[in-house]
């Protein structure tokens, strides 16, 4: 449909004018053929008023009843040409809104796919929202000006040139009315651009706010907190009320202005052409040709300014698109790197934590700040800058294809995109119901393949929302199982599931993974037991690193951490095993239980 299928091409985002000039040159084609019909309409307009005025001076006179008709037959032929001119115009003006939408549209994706991980941290998720729902359509609505904007530059010249040949003075009138029309208007639209800005800006800001009420409810709930985040939300909305309330305002001017200017122009021109025909200075004829040329152009007048008030939200539009644009990942996520990942299995290492992965091993990091053991799955899986090393090279020189082709981090706040439960756990691939059926063993989720009325033809809504807490994070697993990648960096793989499950997830898990590298971080002992390496943080570094046991024996700290303070280690350290183990078992938490009894498992 669009010429947008061979690429978007480079956006020019220096500006928002040169922004919005790119989307016309990268269709320069289809806007000149669009110009071009705008054109010839408009100046068509001013044709029938001078044919009707020869029909009238020439053809309404006794005995000449051929010249009327030949006069009529030709105001016919011009008003089908017109028809004609106006349907070509319409559908080219509407190919470059569709082609202006999909070029802004695929700019943007590829430019939340090159932000990657760092998108999050640069713009709230209400920005993007509002870019994608509101600015991409008025930025595409703005490129409508280029077709009758043009044509009502070229029809003005014809009516000037026409209206001298029946008077100069109703010429000048005609020359000098519209730039004063664009006078008028200028200062409203300026006040337009200053309150549609402050809009889009608690647009953007309140859509983000809803998405962080819509995502947290479940857990705003519990907290007792709902109220407190809905009247907060009720305030900036009515904030948010009172300023649409002020571009509202201003945009009514402009519209009357776009309405009630063009009568005045109107009857300014008509008075002293009517005034003429009474006194005998131009015929009946001419004066119906003035009063034509006067209504038609009432039509590019009111493009005029109705294409300023679309330049003016257009530009509002564009700057939040530049700006959005304008964004760099961060370095650690750009595409820089040029080296090859080592050919065989490596040691990954965090130089700021002292955690050495040894593959083909489970590995843990335990500590008291989750925040920490994220911060280094960070770094290994290049998500963060760092001077983490894979081998003997620096992971920041590697390609990132390579690198994401071989390390997988799993991330408990990943999206569920909505789809079929099948769908949801295959991403791009295509795995054998077999694979699916090991990776759905492997995370302990058979009772959500169950307890849905279809299974894994079961639909999934988006981000899960269908389902419970515990019941997204096993999905999620599955699906980074199903990538069977050479390293799993897997963030809190249990911690929102009971404890059964979790003492299931953790023996299959080992199991499953047996001689890939694997990195979890969990303060569960049910888990910690089960890593053939555990490395204890404290502060972001390692404090010590060794079996489970050896950590219970060897330091006290490690000990209260996975303890959960319920309890001191008996003398030969095994003690703390069994206080974790049942403390834990016995506390089966309430999200997984929600979910279990809503899909009847």
């Amino acid at each position: 449909m669009t010429d947008t299928e061979g690429g978007p091409g480079v956006p020019r985002h220096r500006s928002a004018g040169r922004y919005l000039w790119w989307l016309v040159a990268s269709q320069r084609g289809r806007v000149a053929a669009g110009a071009s019909y705008g054109s010839l309409w408009m100046a068509g307009l001013m044709l029938p008023p001078y044919v009707l005025s020869r029909a009238i001076d020439d053809g309404l006179v006794p005995g000449r009843m051929p010249v009327l008709a030949g006069w009529v037959a030709v105001l016919l032929a011009v008003g089908a040409v017109n028809a004609w001119l106006a349907v070509l115009r319409h559908r080219t003006m509407t190919r470059v809104r569709m082609d202006a939408t999909f070029r802004t549209v695929r700019a943007v994706v590829a430019q939340t796919l090159r932000l990657g991980a760092a998108l999050p941290h640069k713009v709230t998720a209400g920005e993007v929202v509002t870019i994608g729902i509101g600015d991409v359509g008025v930025i595409s609505q703005t490129l409508t000006m280029t077709g009758p904007g043009v044509g009502g530059v070229l029809a003005y010249a014809v009516v000037a040139v026409l209206l001298l040949a029946v008077s100069p003075l109703l010429a000048v009138v005609v020359l000098l009315g519209v730039p004063l029309l664009a006078v008028l208007v200028g200062p409203l639209l300026g006040r337009l651009q200053g309150a549609e800005t402050r809009y889009r800006e608690r647009q953007s800001g309140l859509a983000a706010r809803l998405t962080d009420l819509v995502g947290g409810l479940r857990v705003l709930n519990g907290l007792g907190g709902k109220e407190v985040f809905a009247d907060r939300y009720r305030q900036a909305s009515q904030a948010l009320r009172g300023e649409g309330y002020r571009v509202g305002a201003v945009t009514s001017w402009v519209q009357a202005l776009g309405v009630g200017l063009p009568t005045l122009f109107l009857a300014a021109v008509t008075w002293p052409a009517a005034r003429m025909a009474a006194q005998g200075t131009i015929t009946a004829g001419e004066l119906v040709a003035v009063y034509g040329y006067a209504a038609a152009l009432v039509v590019p007048v009111s493009y005029f300014i109705e294409g300023g008030y679309d330049l003016t939200r257009g530009l509002v539009a564009a700057r939040r698109v530049v700006r959005f644009l304008a964004l760099e990942p961060d370095r650690a996520t750009g595409a820089r790197g040029a080296r090859d990942a080592p050919g065989v299995a490596s040691v990954l290492r965090d130089p700021a934590s002292g955690v050495e992965v040894v593959p083909g091993l489970l590995t843990a990091l335990a500590t008291a700040r989750p925040a920490e053991s994220a911060a280094v799955v960070d770094r290994l899986g290049r998500f963060a800058d760092s001077a983490a090393t894979w081998g003997a090279v620096r992971l920041d020189e590697i390609a990132p294809r390579q690198l994401r082709e071989r390390i997988l981090v799993a991330d408990n706040e990943a999206d569920l995109f909505a789809g079929t439960l099948r769908e949801v756990v295959a991403g791009r691939r295509d795995p054998s119901e077999e694979a699916i059926g090991r990776a759905v063993r492997t995370a302990v989720a058979e009772d959500i393949v169950r307890g849905l009325p279809d299974g894994l033809d079961a639909p999934v809504e988006a981000q899960g929302r269908n389902l419970s807490g515990g019941q997204r994070q096993r999905l999620r697993l599955v699906r980074a199982l199903l990538a069977d990648p050479e390293v799993l960096l897997a963030v809190e793989p249990a911690s929102a599931v009971d404890a059964h499950t979790e003492a299931a997830l953790a023996s299959r898990l080992h199991t499953a993974r047996a001689g890939r590298t694997t990195v979890v971080t969990s303060t569960s002992p049910l888990l910690l037991d089960r890593a053939d390496r555990v490395y204890f943080l404290v502060d972001g570094t390692v404090a010590a690193v060794g079996s489970h046991r050896e950590l219970l024996d060897g330091q006290p700290g490690y000990r209260r951490l996975v303890s959960r303070g319920e309890g001191e280690a008996d003398a030969d350290g095994t003690g703390s095993v069994g206080t974790a183990g049942q403390s834990v078992t016995e506390g089966v938490r309430d999200d997984d239980v929600l979910g279990q009894a809503r899909t009847g498992g």
